[in-house]
């Protein structure tokens, strides 16, 4: 038996993370717990957890220290608190019932602590550390997070320390505001007026990027650091190179024209996944995406969107909305192919084209020209009746 736990518990600096293994002390957990025990580290020097001094916990159980200890107070709140803390845990899971009594003697547990080099009081480490440790065993013990679990929140959950949400697409429809005009000091007060919404996206255009170049990211980032960012490129060739272009920006998806021979699309499609990007194929003056999606879907490698683009110089033609229900069906369990549409879209069009299935609606002038682009931008985030994500209830999932 090898069962994992983890929790994060407190707030900083007494912050308390514990990572925990249980298992059999003759399987590969044994194992881990004699080597920690015997085979010592300069300023990780593992230690046996007890309630009190002579008075080790059962199942025996190793604390190894995350951070490095350097000096005797440090030492003293892994001997202390820390080293109680995960000890009373322990038993007071065998107590309850989490960890069976009958078994205590055959299993070992290794718990992985971490004491920020800041913390300084006592009765926090205590506390954060008994709690994060017993709420590791039992998920541990109960297979806490179930896959569906995993599935479910991986695009959903916002990670608590590290201080920004890298925000996905599994939730539509969303507004895609289209910012080209070439101007940054225009769009960064465009952006600062956009409602923030997990629902709305942000497109750095091709002549905004076309001026300052792929670096114009950052500079959105600025304004709106949790932003989905598009950056639309209109690749055409060195597919790969210019994804990994992107995702180094820190952009969340890139452009690539469908007009692009499928090895390129193919390059970038696949460089866009490795580095964890979206890949957004646009389908201006392409006279049938589907041939083009047919191709791909031979080669395994097709894009996350397909934007079915009316260009700004061809507006009184109609849209391509007909073709949705054909690109949709690309779609399979493991792989969604979301459409958006774009060109000329508009408050009285909106619900024609969610209507028609659209999961992005790409809007441009109709908010970066109003003369109050936060009430317009309301008005289409209003539109696609969508209600924002509450993050809190994943760090009180237990």
């Amino acid at each position: 038996m090898l069962l994992v736990g983890e929790a994060l518990i407190g707030e900083e600096p007494e912050l308390a993370h514990v990572d925990l293994i249980i298992g059999d002390k003759n399987g590969p957990v044994g194992l881990a717990f004699a080597n920690g025990l015997t085979q010592l580290s300069v300023g990780h020097t593992p230690l046996l957890s007890v309630i009190r001094p002579n008075l080790p916990a059962k199942p025996s159980t190793l604390i190894v220290p995350k951070v490095t200890v350097k000096n005797m107070g440090q030492a003293a709140q892994i001997f202390g608190p820390a080293q109680a803390a995960v000890a009373k845990a322990v038993a007071d899971s065998v107590e309850e019932g989490v960890i069976d009594k009958k078994d205590v003697e055959d299993l070992v547990v290794i718990a992985s602590v971490f004491i920020h080099p800041e913390a300084k009081d006592y009765n926090r480490i205590y506390r954060y550390n008994y709690g994060a440790t017993k709420l590791a065993l039992k998920r541990a013990m109960e297979g806490f997070p179930s896959v569906e679990t995993v599935m479910k929140e991986k695009d959903r959950a916002a990670h608590g320390i590290m201080g920004f949400k890298v925000t996905r697409l599994w939730d539509a429809p969303y507004l895609q505001v289209a910012l080209d005009n070439p101007n940054i000091a225009a769009i960064r007060s465009i952006v600062a007026q956009i409602p923030k919404s997990d629902h709305v996206i942000l497109e750095a255009g091709t002549p905004l990027i076309k001026r300052y170049g792929v670096d114009v990211i950052s500079q959105l980032r600025e304004v709106r650091p949790d932003a989905f960012i598009v950056a639309d490129l209109k690749t055409l060739d060195t597919g790969n190179l210019e994804a990994r272009m992107v995702a180094d920006a820190t952009a969340d998806a890139i452009v690539i024209s469908a007009l692009a021979p499928v090895s390129t699309l193919q390059k970038a499609i696949e460089e866009a996944h490795k580095t964890g990007i979206y890949a957004v194929m646009d389908t201006l003056n392409c006279s049938d995406p589907v041939a083009v999606l047919n191709e791909l879907k031979k080669i395994g490698s097709l894009p996350d969107v397909v934007e079915l683009h009316r260009g700004i110089d061809i507006e009184e033609t109609e849209h391509a909305w007909g073709n949705i229900a054909d690109i949709k069906a690309f779609s399979t369990e493991s792989h969604k192919v979301l459409v958006a549409v774009a060109g000329g879209i508009r408050i009285d069009t909106m619900p024609v084209a969610l209507e028609a299935g659209a999961d992005i609606l790409v809007v441009g002038r109709a908010i970066t020209n109003a003369k109050d682009v936060r009430q317009v931008a309301e008005k289409f985030i209003e539109g696609i009746n969508k209600s924002e994500i509450d993050q809190f209830r994943v760090m009180t999932d237990f």
